[in-house]
């Protein structure tokens, strides 16, 4: 039963389109029988034409009808026709440099292609292909070649140019890469709202929502502090991160097994090595966690350390809230946390 309070919440977040509770909530529209998710970017109804579910399959024993703008019964922020078709026209060509009468061949308008690509990976579609072509060049000075070589297989007849371009991507000038490690991110649509997951060939080095507060600023640091180029891609365990993230939407898994690199102090390592261990389904408060690791007036400390978290729901900040039972903070925002929280006590009582 969803109360009142919830419903004024609910009501709140779908006219602010607040992505932060994609999943939380569907709303039906008693005078168009229709449910939208709540990023839907139709015309909202007044509050009391609404009709509030936790759940898609309860809007639609409604008799409600998945809205054709939103397609609620779709992941969130799934990939346009436009995008999927340009990326894969990158893929089948990745050291092509395109051109406006590119995109007519494919009768696709280039601002579409631009603004869509830019809401879907934060660039715009000439970037990601310069990316993609980036990344050939990165592949052929690593295996032996000159940077000549990768200078014209990436398209660059000017190598000032070819140097200029390869540092504003990969964040570091080819000559100087020697044997560095290369990260690479990828977009994982969630049952909560778009991830993204950035990791080597090894490991997990963040998992994140995408609108968290902070993301390229946290992801810039990652990366001065890796000193590793980032691109686009996926790696073994960004594949497995993705399985894993399915079953535990699914309520099918209680434990993550993709390896992970922690970044993080001394004092942050303790306190996530404590919160790995909150079994699933309980919650600790932030004074639970800093008298386990030894340091019971440093709660506020420990609550920083938690926020620094860049592995959401692996290591699982989510299950700390204050000391009075109140939620406290969480950066992926409030409504996805007590979500997590009630799916995962659900998961418990079935297991």
């Amino acid at each position: 039963m969803i109360t009142k309070e919830k419903k004024k919440e609910f009501y709140t977040a779908l006219i602010d389109k607040n992505s932060t509770y994609e999943g939380i909530f569907f709303v039906g529209i008693t005078t168009t029988g229709v449910f939208c998710r709540p990023t839907c970017p139709a015309r909202k109804p007044k509050f009391e034409n609404c009709e509030f579910f936790t759940t898609a399959k309860e809007a639609l024993l409604a008799s409600y009808r998945p809205c054709k703008r939103c397609r609620p019964l779709s992941p969130p922020n799934q990939v346009s026709e436009t995008v999927q078709t340009l990326v894969n026209a990158v893929e089948e060509n990745p050291e092509k440099r395109w051109k406006e009468r590119d995109f007519e061949k494919l009768s696709i308008n280039a601002s579409t292609a631009r603004r869509q690509f830019k809401k879907r990976f934060g660039m715009t579609f000439v970037e990601y292909a310069r990316s993609r072509r980036m990344g050939i060049a990165m592949k052929e000075i690593r295996e032996g070649n000159s940077v000549i070589d990768a200078q014209l297989t990436a398209g660059y007849e000017s190598s000032s140019g070819f140097r200029d371009a390869f540092s504003r991507i990969m964040g570091a000038a080819p000559t100087l890469l020697d044997d560095k490690m290369i990260l690479k991110a990828s977009w994982i649509d969630s049952y909560l709202g778009p991830m993204i997951a950035i990791a080597s060939e090894e490991a997990l080095y963040l998992l994140e929502f995408i609108d968290r507060r902070g993301l390229e600023l946290e992801i810039d640091r990652m990366r001065k502090r890796t000193k590793s180029p980032i691109i686009p891609g996926v790696t073994p365990p960004i594949i497995s991160i993705k399985i894993e993230l399915k079953k535990y939407f699914a309520g099918e898994l209680t434990t993550f097994t993709t390896p992970i690199q922690r970044m993080g102090s001394p004092f942050q390592n303790r306190v996530w090595d404590e919160l790995m261990k909150i079994p699933l389904g309980e919650t600790r408060s932030y004074a639970d966690i800093a008298k386990a690791i030894g340091k019971p007036k440093a709660y506020r400390a420990v609550a920083q350390a938690n926020g620094a978290n860049q592995l959401a729901i692996m290591i699982p900040c989510h299950r700390v809230i204050s000391s009075d039972g109140t939620l406290g903070g969480y950066a992926g925002g409030l409504a996805r946390k007590e979500w997590l929280l009630n799916n995962e006590k659900q998961i418990q009582t079935t297991c």
